[in-house]
This record gives structure tokens, C-alpha cells and sequence, in this order.
């Protein structure tokens, strides 16, 4: 019976590079997406055959990303740290046999002992508050690592989405480029138009060029890295379902405000700190005596049997655990400064992300305004080339200025979907929440 009650060891070998990646359960993670309780994410079906919205990427990458599963494996570390500070101390027992071999005595000698460390009874509820405090500021650290894979999970969804509609649009003006420089080159052969010209077409292809093989590398990164992101196998092809429109930020105070409540890295300083309190606690403590009692009991060669309760404490005279409790003073201040300058850092952030986000939306309606002019000057154009009223040059000229300016119209709204996002980040919550 005995025996039964201890611990059993079981080895547990890594797996071999041929079996390191385990494949994505789809019918489990559709159960669990259904099951998700996180505050910033909505519990929902899974079918990676069907557009994947925002959200769906989000809670995807909370219950795939592999370094969210090892990281939720520190839970149960801390957990069992928890465990280990509310166990009491094993007593200590000693015996021993004195073999009688000459002598007139006619007994052999015994003697037994028990002792008890009370030193640790003394810390023990001040290393619980601890142990507390640590298991809540790993759950929050868990919970701030998957707060921020599902923010770059939908910052990625966003950025392959934005590309996803430019590279058309670069496709077509790489062409159109390619066109005009083919029209000048032939004008150019036949003395039609100076050398100049000739140059600036050909500068206008490499850089249609340019800007397309940009946006093909950054749309293959951008969904590798989306992929990964999510747990799953490389080369696994998604279809993304259009975001909504970005609400317009509140003022840079108000989150501000919202993030000191919300972020959940500053409530995990906020649990480190109380780790400090309790660990402070506990160095003062210790400066006391450490008390242990002990029961003896003893019978010599000659029959006499003696009982000796005893106590031993070590003297406080030089050391008194001063050194233990400057460490732990210093350490308090330090985590108290690194608390502060986060939440200096956290407010800089959002005003500046505030900022950048209003003068993105600027810069987007200024070019919607240019927009209407020129689709009516490119379809004028291509309605006098029909009528042969025009040159082909001068409309195909009139399509590449409409397409530049469309391109730029994606890349601010690429642009102020991914402000948003890190400002939801900065804000430590999903913009819907903002008025709350």
C-alpha cells in the first residue's frame, strides 16, 4: 500500500524530424473554435475550405499556433509550483544500534529520533500568496502571448488580402508600361521621338516592374507567414473573407485609460509585482531564528532508556538574511520602475498611433477625391480611341494614372487596417470594445 502511493517515473522520448510536425485536427479544431472562451475573440465553426474572416484567423491561431501550445505548458508548471508551496514539511526520523561486543553490559543500545523544521511553517502562507501571484502572472503572460498571435494573425489576413487586390492592378500598369515602352522604342527606331522620351518609358517599365515583383515577394511572404502563424502545413491555400470597416479611434486618452484595465502584459506586471511583495515578505522573515524540535528517544548497554525533546534555532548575530532582503527590496523597485516605464511607453504608443491613423485617413479621403476625375478622364479617353478621335498612347497614359492612384487607395486602406490593428494591440482590446 505504501509502495502504490508513490510516483511512478515514465520516460517520454522526443520524436524524430521525420514526425516533428503534427497535422492540424480539423474536425477537433472546428470542436474548439465552437468552445473558444477568450474576451476578444467570438466562439464560432471552422471550415478552411470556406473564407476565413478576421476573427476566424484569430482563434485559429490561438488554438494552433505551436509556440501558444508551449507556452500554455507553463501553466501547468506554475500550477504545480502552486501545489509544492502548500505542501507541509516531512518530518525527519533517525535511528541507530549499538552492538554490545565486550563489556558487562547485558543489553545491546538503540536509539531513535524525530524532528520537525518549523522554519517553513513560518513562510508558509507568505510563499502561497507567492505561488499564487506566479501562477496568475503566467496565465496572464499566456493570455497577453495569445492576445498578440491573434492580432498578428488578423494584421497578416489583412496585409494578404490588401496585396491579394493591388497585384492585379500592378499586373495590369506592368503591362501597360511594357506596352508604351514596345510603342516608344518603334517611334524611336524611325526618328519619331527623342532619346529623352524613350528614357522616361523605360524608367517607367522598370519601376511597374519593381513595384510588381514587390508586391508578389510581400504577397508570398505574407500568407507563408500567415500560414505558419496558424499551425498549419506549409503550402496550405486559405481563402480570407473581407474585413469590416475600422471604427474611428476615440481619443488617445481615453485608450490609454482602457489599456491600464485591459492589457493583460501590464496586468502580469502587475501579478510580478505582488510576486515581490510576497517574496520581500518572506526575506524578512527569515531573518528570525529557524526553530526545528526533535524527540529522542534511547536505552544504553546497561538497560537505562532516556527520552531528550530538544530544540535548535540558529543565533541572528551577523547575517540576519540582510543580504536577502536588499535583494528583494531591489527587486521591487525594479519591477515597480519597469511597471511605470511600460505604462509611459504604452501611453507614447497610442498617441502616436492615433496620430498616424488620422493622418492615414486624410491621406486616403484626399485621394478618393482625385479618384471620380480621373475614371471619367480614362473611360473619355477610351471612348475617343474608339471613335479614332485619339492616340492609344495618350488613353493607355490616362489608365496608368488611374491605376497608380487606385494602388495608392489600397495601400493606405492596407495601411490603416494594420494601424488599427496595432493600435487594438497598443489598446489591449478589439476596437468594437473602444466605446465600452
Amino acid at each position: 500500500m505504501l509502495v502504490s502511493a508513490c510516483a511512478t517515473y515514465q520516460p517520454a522520448p522526443l520524436p524524430d524530424s521525420a514526425h516533428a510536425f503534427v497535422p492540424v485536427d480539423l474536425p477537433g479544431l472546428s470542436v474548439d473554435a465552437q468552445k473558444i472562451a477568450r474576451p476578444y475573440l467570438t466562439a464560432q465553426a471552422i471550415n478552411l475550405s470556406a473564407p476565413l474572416t478576421p476573427n476566424a484567423l484569430a482563434v485559429i491561431a490561438v488554438l494552433e499556433n505551436p509556440d501558444l501550445k508551449a507556452q500554455r505548458a507553463r501553466i501547468a508548471v506554475a500550477d504545480a509550483q502552486v501545489f509544492a508551496a502548500r505542501l507541509l514539511p516531512d518530518p525527519t526520523v533517525a535511528g541507530g544500534f549499538d552492538k554490545l561486543l565486550s563489556g558487562t553490559d547485558p543489553l545491546n543500545g538503540y536509539n531513535s529520533q524525530l524532528a520537525l523544521d518549523l522554519s517553513q511553517l513560518r513562510t508558509a502562507r507568505v510563499q502561497r500568496q507567492s505561488g499564487d501571484a506566479t501562477k496568475r502572472q503566467v496565465r496572464l503572460d499566456v493570455a497577453w502571448a495569445e492576445w498578440l498571435t491573434a492580432g498578428q494573425a488578423r494584421l497578416q489576413g489583412v496585409r494578404v488580402g490588401a496585396l491579394g487586390q493591388q497585384l492585379p492592378l500592378l499586373a495590369a500598369s506592368a503591362a501597360s508600361a511594357q506596352k508604351l515602352f514596345d510603342v516608344a522604342s518603334r517611334a524611336s527606331a524611325h526618328g519619331d521621338i527623342a532619346a529623352g522620351e524613350l528614357d522616361t518609358r523605360r524608367q517607367g517599365l522598370l519601376d511597374a516592374s519593381d513595384k510588381l515583383r514587390k508586391a508578389q515577394i510581400d504577397f508570398a511572404s505574407a500568407t507563408a507567414n500567415l500560414v505558419a502563424l496558424l499551425g498549419l502545413a506549409p503550402g496550405t491555400e486559405l481563402r480570407l473573407a473581407p474585413g469590416a470597416t475600422a471604427p474611428i479611434a476615440p481619443s488617445a486618452d481615453i485608450l490609454a485609460g482602457q489599456a491600464v484595465d485591459r492589457r493583460l502584459d501590464l496586468q502580469a506586471l502587475r501579478a510580478g509585482y505582488d510576486v515581490s511583495e510576497a517574496d520581500l515578505h518572506k526575506a524578512v522573515l527569515d531573518q528570525f531564528p529557524n526553530l526545528s524540535l526533535s524527540l529522542a528517544y534511547a536505552r544504553d548497554t546497561a538497560g537505562n532508556a532516556t527520552i531528550s525533546p530538544g530544540v535548535s534555532f540558529s543565533l541572528p548575530l551577523w547575517n540576519r538574511n540582510r543580504g536577502g532582503i536588499a535583494v528583494a527590496r531591489a527587486t521591487r523597485a525594479q519591477l515597480r520602475a519597469e511597471y511605470d516605464a511600460r505604462l509611459f511607453q504604452t501611453r507614447a504608443e497610442i498617441a502616436t498611433a492615433v496620430a498616424g491613423l488620422a493622418a492615414l485617413r486624410r491621406q486616403q479621403a484626399e485621394v478618393a477625391t482625385y479618384l471620380p476625375g480621373l475614371e471619367r478622364f480614362a473611360a473619355a479617353n477610351a471612348r475617343a480611341v474608339r471613335h479614332g478621335d485619339l492616340a492609344s498612347v495618350t488613353a493607355e497614359t490616362s489608365q496608368q494614372a488611374l491605376r497608380d492612384r487606385q494602388v495608392a487607395w489600397l495601400q493606405l486602406g492596407q495601411q490603416i487596417a494594420e494601424q488599427n490593428i496595432a493600435l487594438e494591440l497598443l489598446s489591449g482590446g478589439p476596437s468594437e470594445s473602444w466605446s465600452k
